[in-house]
C-alpha cells in the first residue's frame, strides 16, 4: 500500500492518497494570489481535497490475491 500512484504504476499493489497534480494546481493559484499583492501570511492553510485510489490487478494476480469487485468499483483507476 502506497500513498502515491507512481509506485502502483511501477508494480505496487495499490495506493490511496492525495492527487499530487491537484496540489500543484492549487499551489499555482496561491502563487498567483501572492503575485497580485496578497500577503502570504494572510492566505489560509489548505489541506488536500482530492484523493484517489489506484489498484494494480497485474500485481494482485502475481501475489495470488482476489480484489473484491466492490473495491474495484470504488477505485479511481484500475491498472490491468
Amino acid at each position: 500500500m502506497y500513498s502515491i500512484r507512481e509506485y502502483v504504476e511501477e508494480g505496487g499493489l495499490m495506493s490511496y492518497g492525495n492527487d499530487i497534480a491537484d496540489g500543484y494546481r492549487r499551489a499555482g493559484l496561491y502563487v498567483a494570489r501572492i503575485l497580485k499583492g496578497e500577503k502570504a501570511g494572510d492566505l489560509p492553510v489548505q489541506a488536500p481535497t482530492k484523493f484517489e485510489l489506484v489498484i494494480n490487478l497485474k500485481t494482485a494476480k502475481a501475489l495470488g490475491l482476489d480484489v473484491p469487485p466492490t473495491l474495484l468499483a470504488r477505485a479511481d483507476e484500475v491498472i490491468e
